[in-house]
């Protein structure tokens, strides 16, 4: 039983990590959800998210959130931390970053719904606040994607943008 359940997972663990110098969704790994009967919310907040401005070369700092409700398949958290450090020396703006972030999780485990938030820190006097989902059209999480996409912004107005 064990065996079946790390099948696949090479990083965890691993003494010899190396760190992607450039974005590279290759280190993404994943493993078996024991509950696909249920479900439930995985979280991750990633406080020290790291890019860099397209055009100036300046780096942009966020923390990031990602939700999502699992389906076969689960993100391991390791190659998770791997693959957002491969961001560091990438350039995109801020809503790329989150859209690429969904895109590449949802091509690796396709969950039933994932959402990323992205909290950028101020440059230049402005914050910007990124959000994209995306739901599986087998689950109906649809409404309740289209819901999350407007309700973030009532969060933001209460101060509560780390929700």
């Amino acid at each position: 039983m064990r065996e079946k359940e790390i099948e696949g997972i090479t990083l965890l663990g691993n003494q010899g990590t190396k760190y992607a110098t450039d974005y590279d969704p290759s280190v993404l790994e994943t493993f078996e959800n024991k509950h696909p009967d249920r479900d439930y919310m995985v979280t991750f907040r990633c406080p020290e998210f790291t890019t860099l401005c397209p055009i100036t070369g300046q780096p942009d700092f966020a923390t990031l959130y990602i939700n999502y409700v699992p389906n076969v398949r689960m993100v391991e958290s390791k190659a998770l931390k791997l693959y957002l450090f491969s961001f560091r020396n990438h350039g995109d703006f801020h809503e790329d970053v989150c859209n690429i972030i969904v895109n590449d999780l949802v091509k690796l485990m396709e969950p039933k719904y994932i959402e990323v938030r992205g909290m950028f820190y101020p440059r230049g006097g402005i914050s910007i606040y990124p959000f994209a989902n995306w739901a599986h059209p087998d689950f109906g999480y649809q409404e309740i994607a289209r819901e999350r996409m407007f309700a973030q912004l009532s969060d933001l107005d209460k101060g509560d943008g780390a929700r």
